[in-house]
Protein backbone atom coordinates (compact mmCIF):
# COMPACT_ATOMS: atom_id res chain seq x y z
CA UNK A 1 0.00 0.00 0.00
CA UNK A 2 1.28 3.44 -0.90
CA UNK A 3 0.76 6.36 1.48
CA UNK A 4 1.66 10.01 1.07
CA UNK A 5 2.27 12.23 4.07
CA UNK A 6 2.37 15.98 4.38
CA UNK A 7 4.47 18.02 6.78
CA UNK A 8 1.28 19.28 8.43
CA UNK A 9 0.10 15.72 9.17
CA UNK A 10 3.50 14.74 10.52
CA UNK A 11 3.82 17.82 12.74
CA UNK A 12 0.31 17.22 14.07
CA UNK A 13 1.21 13.60 14.85
CA UNK A 14 4.45 14.71 16.53
CA UNK A 15 2.48 17.06 18.78
CA UNK A 16 0.12 14.24 19.76
CA UNK A 17 3.10 11.97 20.44
CA UNK A 18 4.74 14.63 22.62
CA UNK A 19 1.47 15.05 24.52
CA UNK A 20 1.32 11.30 25.19
CA UNK A 21 4.92 11.40 26.38
CA UNK A 22 4.11 14.15 28.87
CA UNK A 23 0.80 12.77 30.14
CA UNK A 24 1.64 9.02 30.15
CA UNK A 25 5.42 8.77 30.57
CA UNK A 26 5.47 5.11 31.68
CA UNK A 27 3.37 3.92 28.75
CA UNK A 28 5.42 6.11 26.42
CA UNK A 29 8.66 4.57 27.67
CA UNK A 30 7.30 1.06 27.11
CA UNK A 31 6.37 2.11 23.57
CA UNK A 32 9.85 3.50 22.95
CA UNK A 33 11.40 0.27 24.26
CA UNK A 34 9.30 -1.84 21.90
CA UNK A 35 10.10 0.45 18.95
CA UNK A 36 13.81 0.18 19.68
CA UNK A 37 13.55 -3.60 19.96
CA UNK A 38 11.67 -3.68 16.65
CA UNK A 39 14.44 -1.63 15.06
CA UNK A 40 17.22 -3.79 16.52
CA UNK A 41 15.55 -6.96 15.30
CA UNK A 42 15.02 -5.31 11.90
CA UNK A 43 11.30 -6.03 12.01
CA UNK A 44 8.88 -3.83 10.13
CA UNK A 45 7.30 -0.96 12.12
CA UNK A 46 4.06 -1.69 10.31
CA UNK A 47 4.15 -5.14 11.89
CA UNK A 48 4.54 -3.57 15.33
CA UNK A 49 1.62 -1.23 14.69
CA UNK A 50 -0.60 -4.09 13.55
CA UNK A 51 0.19 -6.08 16.71
CA UNK A 52 -0.59 -3.14 18.99
CA UNK A 53 -3.81 -2.40 17.12
CA UNK A 54 -4.91 -6.06 17.00
CA UNK A 55 -4.92 -5.96 13.19
CA UNK A 56 -3.94 -8.81 10.90
CA UNK A 57 -0.13 -8.55 10.50
CA UNK A 58 0.25 -11.30 7.88
CA UNK A 59 1.40 -8.94 5.10
CA UNK A 60 4.28 -7.53 7.15
CA UNK A 61 5.17 -10.49 9.40
CA UNK A 62 8.92 -11.19 9.64
CA UNK A 63 10.16 -14.49 8.29
CA UNK A 64 11.70 -15.58 11.58
CA UNK A 65 8.86 -16.60 13.85
CA UNK A 66 10.32 -19.45 15.86
CA UNK A 67 13.42 -17.89 17.30
CA UNK A 68 14.23 -16.80 20.82
CA UNK A 69 14.40 -13.19 19.65
CA UNK A 70 10.90 -13.40 18.24
CA UNK A 71 9.59 -14.81 21.53
CA UNK A 72 11.22 -11.97 23.47
CA UNK A 73 9.70 -9.48 21.02
CA UNK A 74 6.26 -11.02 21.51
CA UNK A 75 6.67 -10.88 25.31
CA UNK A 76 7.49 -7.17 25.13
CA UNK A 77 4.41 -6.55 22.96
CA UNK A 78 2.30 -8.45 25.48
CA UNK A 79 3.78 -6.39 28.33
CA UNK A 80 2.95 -3.17 26.49
CA UNK A 81 -0.58 -4.32 25.73
CA UNK A 82 -1.12 -5.32 29.36
CA UNK A 83 -0.69 -1.68 30.44
CA UNK A 84 -4.02 -0.34 31.62
CA UNK A 85 -3.51 2.82 29.52
CA UNK A 86 -2.89 1.00 26.23
CA UNK A 87 -6.16 2.37 24.89
CA UNK A 88 -4.55 5.81 24.73
CA UNK A 89 -1.67 4.52 22.64
CA UNK A 90 -4.10 2.66 20.40
CA UNK A 91 -6.08 5.88 20.01
CA UNK A 92 -2.91 7.76 19.03
CA UNK A 93 -2.10 5.12 16.41
CA UNK A 94 -5.67 5.04 15.10
CA UNK A 95 -5.89 8.83 14.76
CA UNK A 96 -2.55 8.92 12.92
CA UNK A 97 -2.96 5.75 10.87
CA UNK A 98 -3.05 7.77 7.63
CA UNK A 99 0.66 8.63 8.00
CA UNK A 100 1.57 4.98 8.61
CA UNK A 101 2.72 3.17 11.72
CA UNK A 102 6.31 3.41 10.53
CA UNK A 103 6.19 7.20 10.51
CA UNK A 104 4.58 7.27 13.94
CA UNK A 105 7.34 5.03 15.30
CA UNK A 106 10.05 7.14 13.68
CA UNK A 107 8.56 10.30 15.17
CA UNK A 108 8.46 8.68 18.60
CA UNK A 109 12.19 7.92 18.48
CA UNK A 110 12.97 11.47 17.48
CA UNK A 111 13.14 11.60 13.70
CA UNK A 112 12.47 15.04 12.23
CA UNK A 113 9.05 15.24 10.51
CA UNK A 114 10.62 17.07 7.55
CA UNK A 115 12.56 13.94 6.59
CA UNK A 116 9.42 11.79 6.53
CA UNK A 117 7.40 13.87 4.06
CA UNK A 118 6.42 12.16 0.83
CA UNK A 119 5.23 8.84 -0.53
CA UNK A 120 6.12 5.55 1.15
CA UNK A 121 5.21 1.93 0.68
CA UNK A 122 3.80 0.28 3.80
Amino acid sequence: MLITTSLKELVSAKEAIDELGHTKPELFQLFINVIQLTRQLQFNYQYLGCLIMDENPDKCRPNICNTYAFKVFQQEIDKLKADNKIIELQHLLAVNKQIGYANVCKLVIGENPRYLVGPQVV
